[in-house]
């Protein structure tokens, strides 16, 4: 705020913290702009700010489940694993039978040192993979990730198939003579 006040002229300066006031620079953003806002600074590696934003979220929606997930991997991309199982068990509560939450805890148990939880997660998210193809199935629907063609893993172009149409008269073979009897 004051680097911009800084960069406009003096009788401008006025109308910007006016401005600012006005868009809401410094208020309440909803949920999910703050969430977004949170994604932001993860992807670009501010893992401190975004752990800091996601908690705000969670202090307005304890049920905000991928504010909760997404918790769980910033603070393991910083290298807290028992904040992020902390994380990741709290995303369990909200999701129990969610593939992404059991993953993460298996990802988080294995860099903790703790394999034989991370083996016991890897299975929970194999079997809610399988239930949720299952549900997929009986409803006559492709699984999520059949369905998303963002999510389908690349495949290789059919090969060309080339048709051949058999001619229907032949040509005559004059090498071979008609025997008459």
């Amino acid at each position: 705020m004051e680097l911009l006040l800084f960069l406009l002229p003096q009788q401008f300066a006025p109308l910007a913290e006016e401005r600012v006031a006005e868009v809401g620079y410094g208020c309440q953003m909803d949920l999910q702009q703050q969430y977004d806002d949170a994604m932001f600074d993860f992807s670009r590696g501010e893992f401190a700010r975004a752990i800091t934003k996601l908690q705000q979220v969670l202090v307005h929606d304890p049920n905000h489940f991928e504010a909760q997930l997404a918790l769980g991997m910033a603070f393991y991309r910083q290298g807290d694993y028992p904040a992020a199982i902390a994380a990741g068990h709290q995303a369990e509560k909200l999701r129990p039978k969610e593939q992404l939450v059991h993953t993460n805890l298996s990802l988080f148990y294995q860099k903790a040192g703790d394999r034989p939880t991370a083996e016991h997660h890897g299975l929970q998210a194999r079997i809610a993979g399988w239930r949720a193809e299952n549900v997929a199935a009986k409803e006559g629907v492709p699984p999520p990730t059949e369905g998303d063609p963002d999510l389908q893993m690349a495949k290789p172009k059919p090969p060309a198939v080339k048709v051949i149409r058999m001619p229907d008269k032949f040509p005559e073979q004059p090498w071979k003579k008609k025997i008459d009897g």
